[in-house]
Protein backbone atom coordinates (compact mmCIF):
# COMPACT_ATOMS: atom_id res chain seq x y z
CA UNK A 1 0.00 0.00 0.00
CA UNK A 2 1.12 3.55 -0.58
CA UNK A 3 2.78 4.63 2.56
CA UNK A 4 0.33 8.19 3.39
CA UNK A 5 1.84 9.40 6.39
CA UNK A 6 5.56 8.92 5.76
CA UNK A 7 7.78 5.58 6.46
CA UNK A 8 6.57 3.25 8.67
CA UNK A 9 8.73 2.15 11.94
CA UNK A 10 11.77 0.01 9.81
CA UNK A 11 10.92 -3.02 11.95
CA UNK A 12 7.52 -2.65 11.10
CA UNK A 13 6.49 -5.45 8.24
CA UNK A 14 2.99 -5.44 6.67
CA UNK A 15 0.55 -8.02 7.50
CA UNK A 16 1.09 -10.81 5.35
CA UNK A 17 -1.80 -12.28 3.10
CA UNK A 18 -2.76 -15.07 5.26
CA UNK A 19 -5.64 -15.04 7.99
CA UNK A 20 -6.88 -11.47 8.72
CA UNK A 21 -6.82 -12.73 12.44
CA UNK A 22 -3.00 -13.31 12.30
CA UNK A 23 -2.98 -9.99 10.61
CA UNK A 24 -4.56 -7.87 13.04
CA UNK A 25 -2.41 -9.81 15.79
CA UNK A 26 0.71 -8.85 14.41
CA UNK A 27 -0.54 -5.05 14.10
CA UNK A 28 -0.99 -5.44 17.29
CA UNK A 29 2.08 -6.32 18.56
CA UNK A 30 1.56 -9.53 20.10
CA UNK A 31 2.96 -11.48 17.09
CA UNK A 32 6.70 -11.06 15.25
CA UNK A 33 6.09 -7.41 14.87
CA UNK A 34 5.73 -4.13 17.09
CA UNK A 35 2.80 -2.16 17.69
CA UNK A 36 2.69 0.79 15.32
CA UNK A 37 2.37 4.43 17.13
CA UNK A 38 -0.17 6.09 15.02
CA UNK A 39 -3.10 4.92 13.43
CA UNK A 40 -1.56 6.04 9.79
CA UNK A 41 1.35 3.49 11.08
CA UNK A 42 -1.39 0.74 11.17
CA UNK A 43 -2.97 1.66 7.98
CA UNK A 44 0.71 1.73 5.95
CA UNK A 45 1.36 -1.64 7.24
CA UNK A 46 -2.35 -2.88 5.70
CA UNK A 47 -2.52 -4.41 2.17
CA UNK A 48 -5.21 -4.75 -0.27
CA UNK A 49 -7.60 -5.67 2.75
CA UNK A 50 -6.97 -2.27 4.18
CA UNK A 51 -10.73 -1.30 4.48
CA UNK A 52 -12.36 -4.40 6.06
CA UNK A 53 -9.46 -4.63 8.54
CA UNK A 54 -9.15 -0.84 9.01
CA UNK A 55 -13.32 -0.78 9.65
CA UNK A 56 -12.67 -4.04 11.94
CA UNK A 57 -10.01 -3.01 14.02
CA UNK A 58 -12.06 0.38 14.62
CA UNK A 59 -15.26 -1.49 15.70
CA UNK A 60 -14.18 -4.01 17.80
CA UNK A 61 -13.82 -1.82 20.98
CA UNK A 62 -17.18 -0.09 20.06
CA UNK A 63 -18.82 -3.88 20.77
CA UNK A 64 -18.47 -2.84 24.50
CA UNK A 65 -21.92 -1.66 25.54
CA UNK A 66 -21.95 2.19 26.07
CA UNK A 67 -18.51 2.82 25.47
CA UNK A 68 -16.79 6.53 26.43
CA UNK A 69 -15.27 7.65 23.13
CA UNK A 70 -17.28 5.38 20.87
CA UNK A 71 -18.77 8.22 19.08
CA UNK A 72 -15.32 9.46 18.37
CA UNK A 73 -13.94 5.91 16.88
CA UNK A 74 -16.95 6.37 15.14
CA UNK A 75 -16.26 9.29 12.61
CA UNK A 76 -13.35 7.84 10.71
CA UNK A 77 -15.73 4.26 9.69
CA UNK A 78 -18.48 6.63 8.93
CA UNK A 79 -15.70 9.08 6.33
CA UNK A 80 -14.23 4.66 5.47
CA UNK A 81 -17.86 4.14 4.70
CA UNK A 82 -18.06 6.85 1.76
CA UNK A 83 -14.47 6.10 0.56
CA UNK A 84 -16.15 2.67 -0.26
CA UNK A 85 -19.16 4.37 -1.57
CA UNK A 86 -16.95 6.47 -4.28
CA UNK A 87 -14.46 3.93 -4.71
CA UNK A 88 -11.03 5.20 -3.50
CA UNK A 89 -8.58 2.41 -3.65
CA UNK A 90 -6.64 3.10 -0.79
CA UNK A 91 -7.98 4.39 2.56
CA UNK A 92 -7.80 8.40 3.38
CA UNK A 93 -8.50 9.64 7.14
CA UNK A 94 -7.85 13.45 7.90
CA UNK A 95 -4.91 14.38 9.81
CA UNK A 96 -5.78 13.94 13.04
CA UNK A 97 -6.94 10.94 12.92
CA UNK A 98 -3.79 9.60 11.23
CA UNK A 99 -1.76 11.09 13.65
CA UNK A 100 -3.51 9.77 16.36
CA UNK A 101 -1.38 7.94 18.51
CA UNK A 102 -2.43 4.28 19.50
CA UNK A 103 -1.64 2.43 22.85
CA UNK A 104 -0.27 -1.01 22.73
CA UNK A 105 -2.41 -1.65 25.60
CA UNK A 106 -5.05 -0.87 23.35
CA UNK A 107 -4.27 -2.75 20.39
CA UNK A 108 -3.58 -5.56 22.06
CA UNK A 109 -6.78 -5.59 23.71
CA UNK A 110 -8.27 -5.32 20.23
CA UNK A 111 -6.33 -8.46 19.07
CA UNK A 112 -6.95 -10.75 21.62
CA UNK A 113 -11.09 -10.54 21.06
CA UNK A 114 -10.40 -10.89 18.22
CA UNK A 115 -8.45 -13.90 18.40
CA UNK A 116 -10.63 -15.41 21.04
CA UNK A 117 -14.23 -14.40 19.77
CA UNK A 118 -13.81 -13.58 15.53
CA UNK A 119 -12.00 -17.15 14.41
CA UNK A 120 -14.80 -18.27 13.64
CA UNK A 121 -16.18 -15.77 11.47
CA UNK A 122 -12.53 -16.20 9.83
CA UNK A 123 -13.83 -20.07 9.98
CA UNK A 124 -16.53 -19.54 8.04
CA UNK A 125 -16.49 -17.07 5.43
CA UNK A 126 -14.95 -17.39 2.53
CA UNK A 127 -14.93 -15.89 -1.36
CA UNK A 128 -18.71 -16.25 -2.71
CA UNK A 129 -22.09 -14.55 -3.77
CA UNK A 130 -19.28 -12.54 -5.69
CA UNK A 131 -22.10 -10.34 -7.37
CA UNK A 132 -22.40 -9.15 -3.83
CA UNK A 133 -19.06 -8.86 -3.32
CA UNK A 134 -17.84 -6.19 -5.89
CA UNK A 135 -19.01 -3.35 -7.65
CA UNK A 136 -22.78 -2.01 -6.98
CA UNK A 137 -22.81 -4.25 -3.78
CA UNK A 138 -19.92 -3.45 -2.26
CA UNK A 139 -20.74 0.05 -2.56
CA UNK A 140 -23.69 -0.59 -0.92
CA UNK A 141 -22.53 -1.68 1.39
CA UNK A 142 -20.69 1.26 2.51
CA UNK A 143 -23.45 3.69 2.35
CA UNK A 144 -24.87 1.14 4.78
CA UNK A 145 -21.74 0.92 6.96
CA UNK A 146 -21.60 4.71 7.13
CA UNK A 147 -25.28 5.41 7.95
CA UNK A 148 -24.87 2.46 11.09
CA UNK A 149 -21.96 4.62 12.09
CA UNK A 150 -23.65 7.48 12.38
CA UNK A 151 -26.41 5.36 14.96
CA UNK A 152 -23.24 4.64 16.99
CA UNK A 153 -22.37 8.24 17.69
CA UNK A 154 -25.75 8.38 19.47
CA UNK A 155 -25.72 7.95 23.67
CA UNK A 156 -26.13 4.01 24.54
CA UNK A 157 -26.72 3.26 20.97
CA UNK A 158 -23.07 1.52 20.07
CA UNK A 159 -23.21 -2.39 20.12
CA UNK A 160 -25.75 -3.49 17.87
CA UNK A 161 -24.57 -1.35 14.87
CA UNK A 162 -21.19 -1.91 15.92
CA UNK A 163 -22.15 -5.79 15.57
CA UNK A 164 -23.95 -5.24 12.00
CA UNK A 165 -20.40 -3.15 10.83
CA UNK A 166 -18.29 -6.47 12.54
CA UNK A 167 -19.91 -8.44 10.24
CA UNK A 168 -19.73 -6.42 7.07
CA UNK A 169 -15.95 -5.77 7.62
CA UNK A 170 -15.47 -9.58 7.38
CA UNK A 171 -17.17 -9.91 4.31
CA UNK A 172 -15.25 -6.98 2.80
CA UNK A 173 -11.98 -9.05 4.02
CA UNK A 174 -13.16 -12.41 3.05
CA UNK A 175 -15.02 -11.24 -0.27
CA UNK A 176 -17.86 -13.26 0.78
CA UNK A 177 -21.52 -11.89 -0.38
CA UNK A 178 -22.93 -14.44 2.51
CA UNK A 179 -20.85 -12.27 5.43
CA UNK A 180 -21.82 -8.81 3.88
CA UNK A 181 -25.48 -9.46 3.21
CA UNK A 182 -25.89 -10.76 7.19
CA UNK A 183 -24.32 -7.15 7.90
CA UNK A 184 -26.05 -5.15 5.88
CA UNK A 185 -29.35 -6.80 7.07
CA UNK A 186 -28.68 -6.44 10.85
CA UNK A 187 -27.55 -2.84 10.27
CA UNK A 188 -30.74 -2.17 8.04
CA UNK A 189 -32.69 -3.52 11.02
CA UNK A 190 -31.63 -1.65 13.56
CA UNK A 191 -31.88 1.57 11.48
CA UNK A 192 -34.92 0.41 10.63
CA UNK A 193 -35.78 -0.04 14.44
CA UNK A 194 -34.03 3.01 15.97
CA UNK A 195 -35.84 5.28 13.12
CA UNK A 196 -39.36 3.85 14.14
CA UNK A 197 -38.49 4.98 17.50
CA UNK A 198 -37.21 8.05 17.26
CA UNK A 199 -40.52 8.60 15.17
CA UNK A 200 -42.80 7.40 17.59
CA UNK A 201 -41.04 9.71 20.35
CA UNK A 202 -41.70 12.61 17.93
CA UNK A 203 -45.37 11.99 17.00
CA UNK A 204 -45.75 10.53 20.84
CA UNK A 205 -44.70 13.83 22.19
CA UNK A 206 -46.65 16.05 19.55
CA UNK A 207 -49.55 13.89 20.01
CA UNK A 208 -49.51 14.06 24.07
CA UNK A 209 -48.73 18.28 23.60
CA UNK A 210 -52.31 18.53 21.11
CA UNK A 211 -53.92 16.23 23.76
CA UNK A 212 -53.10 18.33 26.50
CA UNK A 213 -53.77 21.85 24.85
CA UNK A 214 -56.96 20.52 23.89
CA UNK A 215 -58.24 18.69 26.78
CA UNK A 216 -56.24 19.97 29.92
CA UNK A 217 -54.98 23.22 29.11
CA UNK A 218 -54.24 23.74 32.72
CA UNK A 219 -52.15 20.62 33.12
CA UNK A 220 -49.70 22.46 30.52
CA UNK A 221 -49.74 26.04 33.02
CA UNK A 222 -48.17 23.53 35.58
CA UNK A 223 -44.55 23.56 32.99
CA UNK A 224 -44.41 27.11 32.66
Amino acid sequence: MTNTTGSAPENFEAAPHGGFIDAIVEIAGTGEGEAPQTLGNVIDALDDRAFGLLILILTIPCLVPGLPGAQIIAVPIFLLGLQIVFGRNEPWLPGWAMRARLKPEWLTSIAEFANKRLRWTERLSRPRWRFIAHGAGEKILGLIIAVAAVTIMLPITNTIPSLAITVASVGLIQRDGMFMSAGAALALGWITGLGILIFGLITGAGFAATLVAEHAPWLADWFR
